[in-house]
Order: structure tokens, then C-alpha cells, then sequence
């Protein structure tokens, strides 16, 4: 389940990506520069603060396209050289972000670790790290002044973990490199786990735009073992000493699966070059999570465990917005409705020329009624809310399990995302 905040909308000021060019060569290195943020405050207020820097082995985004030019995400990390020229930008979201919409937001103040990879730069630059306001325009939350000869950047050291290439059509700078990570594996249960990747895999590139982009895409899994096996299960009083730390009941949410340390996961995936980070965790129970260029989390073991992976890598792959409305959800005045939300498969109507209105046949009805089953229409419930915000189809996999697959207009957001990142 992916829930996303209060800052999740934007109004989309231009309908074609503005396009930009960088040399890698001239700025980067093939290392990466992590940067791990602490989110910090509560419902009516918010900090970025840097909690430290790390010096990776392995940048594993494309070399070519550098800078995103997708829109997606509630913040963005830019890199600016010290002529100010743009060099390097990236959307993504946070764990944080949901939280504020939380009640339990409203009485106290909390801190949520995070850690963003961008290519290691050469020269001096300056780092700055982006949020959408209320308003849907992006303001400036935080600026670093970065110098890569800094000897109190930490370099990474090598991990002895074992791994397991599962797919491999070619090298890391011009593939999507989906990195699984163990999860309430112990070392002599690794067998499973190597085989739980491949079976969520071969799941995965069954259906569109996956099967037909299936040699745009690298992946491995990294055998990290854990002392016991499962997750933590806090309302049944179960605490399991894993890897990660993962837990259910993420916001009193009995099925939202989550981890308590993010920084320890990407010390772990730090090993292998990475474009998305899947944490398979061992367990039967149902649930998951997914925060866009962040990582996903699913269990490997219900009976439902595909359907739910094939879900949560949409949020976490392409910013997908959940499409159901009836669920329990912790959320409190989620949307601002007044603006078009950035996801590219919800709208609220604003400003509509700039989601699939294209993909609308003349004859189709907008809002398209309930009682009329079409490809793609504009249906009124969607992202927790029943009224105001439209999904374009009757049924798609970003709304329940048991659809076919994922509707026209969340095929296309996915294919975006692959034709940039895997160039």
C-alpha cells in the first residue's frame, strides 16, 4: 500500500518536459554520493536536515539522462554546479511526508531518516533538496555546499554479503537495476529466498509495459540474513530481530509494512548498483508498501503476494497514486483539490488537458459514470477520497488485486519512466 501526503499536488505549469543534457564524463564519477536526510516535525511544520554523507561504489541510475524531467514526486535533489548551471535532478518522496497527514501528527514531532544516491561530482556543486507546498510549487528545504575532496565524506566499506544476478541484458548506467533485498531470511533459508525473486519477477513481466520493456532491466538479490525468520507483527505483540527491522502496523495501519531504518538499508544495497530497491520480507501475512524512488516492501508468502508487488512497485517505480477509495487509510485532509495532483494517473479536474483528456474518446462522458465500463474514462473516487478526485479506469491494478492488469493510462506513466532511466 503506497500513501501519499498533504504536499502531493502540483499545478503543471508546461505541457511538454522541458529537456536537458549533461556530461556525465566532465561532471561525474561512477561512484555515487549518498546523502542521508533526517525528516523532521509534525503536522504543521517540517525540517530537512543532512545527517551525513557516504562515498558509494556504485552509481547505478543512467549516465544519460541525468536530469528528470518527469515532474514526479513531492521533492526533488538537484545538483548545480557553481555557475549555477543545472546538472543532475531527481523526484522522489518520503515516509515522512505520509506521516503528517497522520493524527498522530498533530501532538507530536517526529524524525524519519532517508537517504537519496546521486553520481559522485568532481568539482565543488551545490545540493539542493526541494518540496512541494500545499500550493503544488516546489520551495528550496534545504541547500548543502558539497566538495567531493572532503575528507569527512565516509567511503563505504565492502560488504562480504552474498548476491544472486537473477536478469542481466546489460550494464547499470543504461538499465533499470532492480535491486530485492532479504527480509526475515535466515542464512540457511536463502534458497527461498533466491527463489521468491525469481517467482515475483517472472510475475512481473507477465503484463504490460513490463513484458514488452523486459531487457530494459537488470535484476539481483542480495542475501542479507537475519537472526530469526518473519517480521515484527506489533498487534500481535510478535517483535522478530531481522536485518531491516521491518514491521506491520505502519500508522496503526495493520497491513502497511514498513522499515524502522531506511540508513540500513541503503548501507546494505550500497554493495550493488541499484535503480529500485525491493525488500521481499519472509512471511505469509498480506501487506506491502511502496514509496516512489525510495524502495517497495512486500511479503513473499500470501497468496496474494504477486498481485501486491506487481501494486507497490507502481508507486515505487513510477509515482502511480493508489486508485481505491474505500480502504482504511490514517490520512486527514490529504489533497488540496483546488490543484492538479503531479500523479499521472489521478486529477481532480483542474487542469485535466495535462493528464489523458487526449485518451478520452469524444463519446465518453467527463466524469464518466459508474454504470458505463470503458478503457479509459475518468471515474470519480480515487487516493482515499470518494469525491473530487478521478482515476481513468473502471478497475486497474493500482485499485484492486483482482484486475487484469494495469489500465492504459498507468502503462503509459510506467513506459515514461523506463524509456528515461533505461537509456
Amino acid at each position: 500500500m503506497r500513501h501519499l501526503s498533504l504536499l502531493l499536488l502540483i499545478f503543471i505549469t508546461a505541457s511538454k518536459p522541458i529537456q536537458f543534457k549533461t556530461d556525465f564524463d566532465a561532471n561525474f564519477e561512477s561512484n555515487a554520493l549518498r546523502i542521508n536526510l533526517a525528516f523532521a516535525g509534525n503536522k504543521d511544520s517540517q525540517e530537512i536536515y543532512l545527517f551525513s554523507l557516504n562515498k558509494d561504489e556504485f552509481y547505478g541510475g543512467s549516465q544519460n539522462c541525468l536530469i528528470d524531467t518527469l515532474n514526479l514526486g513531492t521533492y526533488r535533489c538537484n545538483v548545480f554546479n557553481l555557475n549555477k548551471e543545472l546538472l543532475f535532478r531527481r523526484g522522489f518522496c518520503s515516509l515522512f511526508e505520509e506521516w503528517q497527514t497522520t493524527e498522530e501528527a498533530k501532538n507530536q514531532r517526529k524524525v524519519f531518516n532517508q537517504s537519496i544516491n546521486i553520481p559522485y561530482p568532481k568539482n565543488n556543486c551545490i545540493i539542493t533538496i526541494d518540496r512541494r507546498n500545499f500550493e503544488g510549487i516546489f520551495e528550496e528545504a534545504l541547500r548543502l555546499e558539497i566538495d567531493p575532496d572532503n575528507p569527512n565524506i565516509a567511503a563505504t566499506q565492502a560488504s562480504e554479503i552474498p548476491h544472486k544476478t537473477i536478469l542481466k541484458n546489460g550494464t547499470a548506467k543504461n538499465k533499470i537495476d532492480l535491486l530485492f533485498l532479504s527480509e526475515g531470511y535466515k542464512a540457511d533459508e536463502m534458497g527461498k529466498f533466491v527463489e521468491d525473486v525469481k517467482r515475483l519477477s517472472n510475475y512481473l513481466f507477465s503484463f504490460d509495459p513490463y513484458q514488452s520493456f523486459r531487457a530494459s532491466f537488470n535484476i539481483s538479490a542480495l542475501c542479507i540474513p537475519s537472526q530469526e525468520s518473519g517480521v515484527s507483527d506489533p498487534q500481535k505483540g510478535e517483535w522478530k530481530n531481522t536485518a531491516l527491522k521491518s514491521s506491520f502496523n505502519t500508522f496503526y495501519i495493520d497491513r502497511y509494512l514498513q522499515i524502522a531504518d531506511p540508513l540500513t538499508l541503503a548501507n546494505y544495497a550500497s554493495q550493488l548498483p541499484y535503480d529500485h530497491l525491493i525488500v521481499v520480507v519472509n512471511s505469509k501475512k498480506y501487506g506491502g508498501g511502496g514509496i516512489y524512488n525510495h524502495f517497495s516492501i512486500v511479503t513473499a508468502d500470501h497468496k496474494l503476494s504477486e498481485e501486491v508487488f506487481l501494486h507497490e512497485l507502481g508507486h515505487g517505480i513510477a509515482g502511480l497514486a493508489d486508485e481505491y477509495y474505500t480502504s482504511e487509510v490514517p490520512y486527514e485532509n490529504y489533497f488540496n483539490l483546488n490543484i492538479e495532483p503531479w500523479q499521472p494517473n489521478i486529477t481532480t479536474l483542474i487542469d485535466f488537458e495535462q493528464k489523458w483528456k487526449h485518451l478520452v474518446p469524444d463519446t465518453i462522458p467527463i466524469p464518466t459514470p459508474n454504470n458505463i465500463t470503458v478503457p479509459i474514462g475518468v471515474y470519480e473516487g480515487a487516493s482515499y477520497l470518494k469525491k473530487g478526485v478521478y482515476r481513468p479506469a473502471f478497475d486497474c491494478r493500482m485499485k484492486t488485486n483482482e484486475a487484469e492488469g494495469f489500465c492504459p493510462v498507468c502503462q503509459e506513466a510506467i513506459k515514461k519512466v523506463i524509456q528515461q532511466c533505461a537509456n
